[in-house]
């Protein structure tokens, strides 16, 4: 077996074991390490090498005297007695190497020499390669089984040894190490029984004088022992094929091993330290694939020189060789950044050589690391990942091998020392570790340190006491911020007693505070909660609260009962920052306990009327400089133009900040909130009406000395101003977010109060600004209501005929409207352009309709009118603007029919207007459903082959009695109207049916007319029922109307065939007309000089006046 330092002991084992009592690394089991934890006082050894009133110079002396030469001389004897080529595969010459570390040790050329000179009379160590045999994997199988009991021979040859071996036996054998037995050192391993995979882990050392031409030899063999023949045939028996392996053993000599492979390597072509699987060699070809063996090779020194540095351990050595370099490293990189565990060439191959030839183990050399840079972290600019890079190489060795006692405890007091250490700069996180994308990694990787040394069994072991890093991490945190505040208060303090330098003093601490707490939570916490799951953000507000709220409640305090306007004026970002630092207690995890600065709005009640007071004095002085130097004219014009001036604008951004006084007041009093609310809304509305006085005057003074078409203009973007801030008004409530106020106060003010209050002040202020726009807009308005009307009337002042046509005498009106409106279109905004225009219609309709009625009774009324439809017809087109202007049911007023209808009828002919005349009453005929006075039946159908309108009179029934025995003599009288469509065809009668109110007739008629006639406009058949008289004019019963369009034959195309078109039964109900009921017959009445128009209205009139007389009569007999 091999001990712990990897020496094998086993002396049965060893044909020619070494002397291994020099220079032996057996490690010893110390006793446990003393219980530790954090905060508990350390007591190290005061170890004082040099006098404490020593000047730098011969401290310098003596430290390079004591440490630096002893230093030297070991690294001067690794050079001279180095073994291997370095892992790195860089080869360097010893010259070079020595030039290397003269400079690291700052040695001068005579000290150099001196030393060179008193290494070469030094003894020379003895040479040895330390060979461990770890494993070997798929061997042959020699034995009957099909496994075989491998061992391992391991010896250093030299050519010439070799070679005399080889020739010491008669025939060529394959046992060169068994050969070489005699007076070498042959070192063997155990057997491992019938396996083909057996695993050793045994380590030698091979002592050799010199590596040139030397190699090392590793023979494997298969052990052999004699077995009874019982045992040989149960083998047979049981395994059939291991019978040609029995014969073969027969011809064997007695007690023979087999050969199973070997592995040579020239020492010259090895590293000084190897790890790696090697072919197994055959010495024939009979089985080529033999298997592999793992070997781990190191060239290390024994007898070395002990008066290089005499009473200091390899390990103390390597430390220090180490330190100097990283120290002289960094020296020569000074200002290229933080060191990253890099080295140069020279470096890594010396302190490989030195640590291989004094047989160091890995965990030893990263033990010597980690002090070292722990050491150096502390004093020089090194990257934090090397730490943890070091950290995890000692937790994997702590469970691959025991430390000796002194080791452990110096991992101890250095795990200890750099926790301290780390919590340290963890208090002063803000300075070492500021804000920045580079600097908070670097703090993320010490915390993760830190954590991993918690978490790292040899921290366990050696601190077994109980130990939470994050209570650590936490009151290192908690007593960093104290300090740090206590700084910031100093840096802050007030020069002189004044209360304004006090309350400003306190304005810069709490700035501070409040980046801090903002750097904390966006920055730092996310640091603290990924490397340690510590929320340092709720650590730190918490502890900011509790001071600042001290700091807060003094100064408040001190300006009690002296509260004037400047006062309240600093005050005020103390108040602001205040806010901000509550409002990010919505971040906090752990809310236990009530923060000190909950209820802070209270110490500042008494400076809250001046603060309210500044910003509306503030706003309205603003708002009156800003209508001082308005010149009136839009900001802006081209394809977004800005039609209000800069006032409105100006005073929209001095409304703003009272709007945002209320958000950063915040005030959370519900009660006192609504208050302050009011209070907000009143200075607002204030501010608008001063606004509106102060921009009338405005506009009044520069108007004076202005041409009429500039104080139009002006006039136009006072109406902008006024519009813009109402919409600004209009959005108020959600700018100050009444409906939020609302929810807050619901419990406290009543819906019927909070309404009453808030809305009333803001309809005031909308009212104020409403009157000032209809005021401008009316202004504007008179003006083009005067122009239009005077337009209008010129058309109307002129003779009998008109001189111009009627689109002619339209065009001076349009042109004026189109300059006019474009003009007020590009000039004033959407809402008052359309808030124009509406009167301007109402107004413009107003105009016409007065013209109009002026002359009903003038010659030329009717082409007087027509030009005046057209003249209405020509404005609906410019108001409307094909929808851009105003919509068709604000321009289809009352006036506006009634307007449309007199001047349609006015402007219809004498023969139009009697066909709207027959139309209409065919109208009220199909619409009567009375039988008050009878009716008479007729059959009537139109043939288009011969052009004849046939129509049969049947009878009548329920006639009034007309004659004064109570019956009627009635005929019936067919007319076809109107007359100009039916010149030529006279009326046509019936027979007189004497005392019959029920008279059957039985008589056809017949008319000439042709198709186009019967379905011209107003073509209808006129029943009239007369009551025969002899002495005096007949009477009249009653009279129907007959649309022609309606008699079977004269409906649809003309190209219809409807000469056999069957006649309908027609009945129609008798009606009277109403006397001086009918405007067309007013308006024919009125053409006085058309003698046929005169004819039909005087028939017309006599109808009505005999209807009128029936009724009478009518009357007069029911009484």
């Amino acid at each position: 077996m091999a001990t712990q330092d990897g020496v094998s002991t086993a002396g049965d084992k060893l044909l020619h074991p070494p002397d291994q009592t020099r220079g032996s690394t057996r490690n010893r089991q110390g006793s446990p390490g003393h219980v530790r934890k954090l905060g508990m006082t350390r007591k190290f050894k005061d170890r004082r090498d040099l006098k404490e009133d020593e000047n730098p110079e011969e401290k310098a002396k003596r430290h390079k005297e004591l440490e630096l030469k002893p230093l030297y001389k070991e690294l001067l004897y690794t050079i001279a007695n180095k073994l291997g080529k370095p892992a790195s595969g860089e080869i360097f010459t010893d010259s070079h190497l020595q030039s290397y570390i003269r400079e690291a040790f700052c040695m001068t050329e005579s000290e150099h020499r001196s030393l060179m000179e008193w290494v070469k009379n030094t003894e020379p160590p003895v040479y040895c390669l330390m060979a461990t045999l770890k494993e070997a994997k798929d061997i042959l199988g020699k034995d009957i089984s099909g496994f075989s009991d491998p061992y391992c021979l391991l010896t250093v040859l030299e050519d010439e040894k070799e070679s005399r071996a080889r020739r010491s036996r008669p025939n060529p054998r394959k046992a060169v190490v068994q050969d070489a037995a005699t007076g070498e050192r042959v070192y063997q391993t155990e057997i491992k029984k019938q396996t083909l995979n057996p695993i050793w882990n045994q380590t030698f050392v091979l002592e050799f004088e010199d590596m040139a031409g030397a190699s090392f030899h590793m023979e494997m063999w298969d052990k052999d022992e004699e077995v009874s023949l019982a045992q040989k045939l149960e083998e047979i028996r049981t395994n059939f094929h291991g019978l040609r392996r029995m014969l073969k053993d027969a011809t064997k000599e007695k007690g023979q091993d087999d050969f199973l492979g070997n592995v040579v390597l020239r020492l010259q072509e090895l590293h000084c330290s190897e790890d790696a699987w090697y072919d197994l060699q055959p010495r024939t070809e009979t089985y080529p694939d033999r298997g592999q063996c793992h070997l781990q090779l190191k060239f290390i020194h024994r007898e070395r020189d002990e008066t290089l540095s005499p009473g200091r351990s390899p390990y103390i050595n390597y430390c220090g060789i180490l330190q100097q370099f990283v120290q002289s490293h960094i020296a020569k990189q000074l200002g290229s950044g933080t060191w990253k565990g890099e080295l140069c060439g020279e470096g890594q191959t010396l302190l490989e050589l030195y640590a291989t030839q004094n047989d160091l183990s890995p965990f030893l050399q990263d033990l010597a690391k980690w002090v070292s840079y722990s050491k150096l972290y502390q004093s020089l600019e090194v990257d934090s990942s090397v730490m943890f890079q070091q950290l995890t190489s000692i937790e994997y060795h702590w469970h691959q091998q025991e430390l000796p006692y002194q080791q452990k405890q110096e991992l101890g007091d250095s795990l200890h020392s750099f926790l301290q250490y780390g919590l340290c700069l963890v208090a002063k996180y803000r300075d070492i570790f500021p804000p920045t994308p580079k600097a908070t990694p670097r703090l993320h990787t010490l915390l993760r340190i830190l954590a991993q040394i918690c978490k790292t069994k040899a921290f366990q072991q050696l601190n077994p006491a109980q130990f939470d890093l994050q209570v650590e991490v936490s009151d290192a945190v908690q007593c960093g911020t104290q300090e740090w505040f206590a700084i910031q208060k100093g840096l802050h303090q007030p020069m002189t007693k004044d209360l304004s330098e006090t309350v400003s003093a306190l304005s810069r601490l709490i700035r501070e505070v409040q980046e801090d707490i903002s750097n904390n939570k966006d920055t730092w916490n996310r640091v603290f909660v990924s490397a340690v799951q510590l929320d340092a953000f709720t650590v730190v507000y918490q502890k900011q609260d509790s001071l600042l709220a001290g700091e807060v409640r003094e100064t408040l305090s001190l300006v009690e009962d002296h509260m004037d306007q400047s006062l309240a004026n600093n005050l005020f970002p103390i108040y602001l920052s205040l806010q901000v630092i509550h409002k990010d207690k919505a971040y906090l995890q752990k809310r236990g306990k009530l923060l000190e600065l909950t209820n802070f709005h209270e110490g500042f009640r008494e400076a809250l009327p001046y603060w309210l007071n500044k910003a509306f004095i503030t706003t309205q002085t603003r708002v009156e400089k800003a209508v001082q130097v308005d010149q009136l004219q839009p900001l802006q014009s081209g394809p977004v133009p800005i039609k209000h001036s800069s006032s409105a604008v100006d005073l929209v951004a001095c409304v703003q900040p009272v709007c945002q006084l209320w958000e950063q007041l915040s005030w959370p009093d519900p009660e006192e909130a609504f208050m302050l609310m009011v209070k907000l809304t009143e200075d607002v509305c204030k501010i608008v009406v001063t606004y509106c006085s102060i921009l009338k005057e405005r506009v009044r003074k520069l108007s004076e000395n202005s041409d009429h078409g500039s104080a139009i203009n002006m006039l136009c973007v006072v109406v902008n101003d006024l519009e813009h801030l109402r919409s600004v008004l209009t959005r108020l409530p959600a700018q100050l977010n009444w409906d939020g106020l609302r929810e807050r106060t619901r419990h406290v003010i009543k819906e019927v109060q909070f309404h009453n209050t808030l809305p009333s002040q803001l309809l005031h202020a909308q009212g104020v600004l409403n009157r000032e726009i209809r005021s401008a807009v009316d202004t504007l308005g008179h003006r083009l209501n005067t122009d239009i009307e005077k337009h209008v009337r010129s058309m109307s002042g002129r003779g009998r005929l008109p001189s111009k046509s009627t689109e002619d005498a339209v065009v001076p009106l349009m042109r004026y409207l189109e300059k006019e409106l474009q003009y007020m279109h590009e000039n004033l905004v959407q809402e008052n352009f359309n808030s124009l225009l509406t009167p301007l219609w109402t107004n413009s309709v107003k105009c016409l309709h007065q013209v109009a009625t002026q002359h009903e009774n003038r010659e030329g009324l009717m082409v007087f009118c027509q030009r005046l439809q057209y003249t209405l017809q020509c404005l609906e087109q410019c108001f409307h603007a094909e929808g851009n202007g105003l919509p068709l049911d604000i321009l289809h007023t009352d006036d506006y029919k009634v307007l449309k209808a007199y001047l349609t009828h006015n402007s219809l002919s004498s023969q139009q207007l009697i066909e709207k005349f027959l139309e209409r009453k065919v109208w009220e005929q199909n619409v009567y459903c009375g039988d008050k006075y009878g009716a008479v039946t007729l059959l009537a159908s139109y043939r288009r082959s011969d052009q004849r309108l046939r129509v049969e009179v049947l009878n009548a029934s329920n006639l009034l009695p007309m004659d004064s025995n109570g019956s009627s003599d009635p005929f019936v009288e067919l007319c076809l109207q109107p007359r100009h469509t039916f010149p030529e065809v006279e009326p046509r009668r019936t027979a007189i049916k004497n005392c019959d109110l029920n008279p059957l007739f039985d008589e056809a008629f017949e008319f000439l007319v042709s198709l186009e006639q019967c379905q011209s406009p107003g073509a209808s058949l006129v029943v009239t029922v007369l009551d025969h008289d002899t002495l005096r004019t007949d009477d009249f019963e009653g009279e129907a109307f007959l649309a022609l369009k309606a008699v079977p034959g004269v409906g649809g195309g003309a190209g219809g065939d409807a000469a056999d078109a069957t006649p309908a039964r027609i009945h129609l109900k008798l009606i009277h007309p109403k006397p001086n009921d009918d405007s067309i017959l007013r308006l024919l009445e009125s053409r006085r000089g058309e003698k046929d128009v005169q004819v039909f209205v005087k028939k017309r009139r006599q109808r009505e006046k005999q209807a009128q007389e029936e009724r009478a009569q009518e009357e007069r007999a029911q009484e």
